[in-house]
């Protein structure tokens, strides 16, 4: 029974992956979890394994194509050789494939049979995460019955499940490549998950409300061509009322020929689309589509950027919003699909999936640490005469402006070298001391945050820190970070000070023990002692700094006198900038 091996998902905002080197050959044979093919986004490199063992019977898509999540692009049968020989003609059908092209969807068995009238395989329950045995047999039975396996998508790097809220379609509907099929939720983001291929959706193997892992086959769809393809839809109608959820079908769709599509409407348009309209201020509503029932397909919208540029006004479109770290104070944000009745006063709304694991999550941390804050004020003016004087030659000298976050990440390095204990985390009933200093530094993106790590931040010059947060900052913000550097910190430093805000408690980043707020710099009038002991009233550059702490690892006097050397070290700057 054959595993369809999907295109996964590598980041929220990543709707597509090029396929840069295959590591087996078809006829080869492969184990579950061992590296299948190498793929790079806009964000990340990768290696992708296999889900199942086997033998690799084909290859759909060749070395250098680019194609869109969840498009199958190999499959996996048994190991028993049988299916082996038709290796060869789809190697030959996947080079047809031009370099750096967009493949289409998945391809549609040629001769595809309704599913079996059987009970389907037992989902997952609702209640918790999925079993992946169940899973595995689940796509199994539905590839050998010929149809296309819809597979629950993977939705982010760390997303490991998600919950299915809401089927757009009901068994024995008729469905359009593209066409929204049902919605899901997880912790990074709700979505519409497009339908991979056109046909009769013949089953629906996992109800609403259910949470399943990554890569298990949700639901079929099968070829609306085939004559038993209606009589099978019923009986799988009739066997499998246990998990056929009461949805209510999606709009039909227009004829290609229709008028421009209405903005922002998710069933004319898949979320790569959007994002194309929304990075380039499009106006979907101005652009025809030539999809299956007048989508908008991706070359639409290249098409009309190319010949109109991009608009001068952001368009109503629809957006798909990503929460902020859920270990940091940020405030999360909610996806733009949330219906305008949650805010009327005085009804009831449960949690959404992904506001209820955000809410876990900060609990989480706030049980698991003894959260204490302590604040101090830093008087900043030396550090801001000497980046005025300096940041204009500083940055043609060295490639790098000259800000303020060099200066806090270099003092936190130097104190963190003097209270290692700081730098620690509980494991069990011990603590561990880390060997090297792993600062995290939160950036403010526009669809979130994220806390890329300078690792090693103790071997790093003050220059050193400067690029290397410029760096991973400007990666960050470009979608290109791997995956370990957003990995493995001993200590975070978030700056919700760029906001205006005077000071924050944030809340440790697990396992730390140990997180640092940088408040906004203002002036004030500050009382100001000379060396003859008079005091006198001066403006001065303040800035309040914050130490969120775990005091059952950090306690109150140490935590003093780790703020007190900051505050010496930061406000009687004599280090060199490079």
């Amino acid at each position: 029974m054959p595993t369809n091996v999907v295109m996964p998902q590598m980041g929220e905002s990543i709707f597509e992956g090029t396929i840069t080197k295959w590591l087996k050959k078809a006829g080869d044979t492969v184990q579950r979890d061992e590296p299948l093919f190498e793929i790079s986004t806009d964000k990340v490199d990768a290696e992708i394994p296999a889900p199942a063992s086997g033998v690799l019977t084909e290859i759909k898509v060749s070395e250098g194509a680019t194609v869109e999540i969840n498009t199958i692009v190999a499959v996996i049968g048994e190991s028993d050789g049988a299916a082996a020989s038709n290796s060869a003609t789809t190697i030959d059908a996947a080079k047809m494939a031009k370099e750096g092209a967009v493949a289409t969807a998945p391809e549609k068995a040629k001769e595809p049979a309704p599913p079996p009238a059987t009970a389907p395989a037992p989902a997952p329950t609702s209640g918790g995460s999925a079993d992946m045995s169940s899973g595995r047999e689940v796509s199994s039975t539905a590839g050998s019955t010929g149809g296309t396996n819809i597979v629950m998508p993977q939705m982010g790097e760390s997303i490991f499940e998600g919950t299915i809220t809401k089927w757009l379609k009901k068994v024995g509907d008729t469905v359009q490549r593209d066409e929204p099929l049902f919605e899901i939720s997880t912790d990074k983001v709700d979505a519409e998950i497009p339908a991979p291929a056109a046909g009769v959706l013949t089953e629906i193997k996992v109800p609403e409300g259910t949470t399943v892992e990554i890569n298990t086959v949700v639901a079929v769809i099968g070829a609306s061509t085939a004559g038993a393809g209606a009589p099978a839809a019923a009986a799988t109608v009739e066997k499998q009322a246990a998990v056929q959820p009461s949805a209510t079908p999606a709009a039909a769709s227009a004829p290609s020929s229709a008028a421009p599509t209405e903005a922002g409407e998710h069933g004319r348009s898949s979320p790569l689309v959007r994002r194309i309209a929304k990075d380039n201020n499009l106006d979907l509503s101005k652009i025809r589509g030539t999809g299956a029932g007048g989508r908008i397909t991706k070359e639409d919208a290249l098409a009309y950027l190319s010949q109109q540029g991009k608009g001068s006004v952001t368009p109503a479109i629809a957006s798909q919003a990503v929460t902020a770290a859920p270990t940091l104070s940020a405030a999360p944000s909610l996806t733009a699909s949330a219906p305008a009745a949650v805010s009327r006063p005085g009804e009831l709304v449960p949690l959404s999936k992904m506001r209820s694991i955000i809410a876990q999550r900060m609990v989480e941390s706030k049980h698991t640490s003894a959260h204490v804050h302590s604040v101090f004020k830093i008087d900043m003016t030396r550090i801001v005469k000497i980046r005025e004087r300096e940041k204009s030659k500083y940055e043609q000298r060295n490639g790098v402006k000259l800000t303020y976050m060099p200066f806090i990440a270099s003092a936190v390095v130097s104190c963190l070298r003097k209270m290692p204990i700081v730098n620690a985390s509980l494991e069990g009933n011990a603590i561990r001391y880390h060997q090297n200093i792993n600062i995290g530094i939160a950036v403010a993106l526009d669809w979130g945050l994220i806390v890329p790590v300078i690792k090693q931040a103790e071997d790093r010059s003050f220059l050193g820190l400067a690029r290397g947060i410029a760096d991973l900052a400007g990666r960050a913000r470009a979608k290109k970070l791997k995956p370990d550097e957003a990995s493995g910190g001993t200590f975070t430093i978030t700056n919700p000070g760029i906001f205006g805000e005077q000071f924050g408690t944030p809340v440790i980043n697990q396992p730390e023990t140990a997180i640092l707020g940088v408040g906004g710099l203002f002036k004030e009038p500050t009382v100001v002692t000379d060396a003859d002991g008079n005091d006198s009233i001066a403006v001065r550059h303040i800035m309040r700094l914050t130490l969120g702490f775990d005091h059952r690892v950090i306690d109150g006097a140490d935590a003093g006198k780790f703020m007190a050397e900051m505050k010496k070290t930061l406000e009687n700057w004599d280090g060199d900038i490079g």
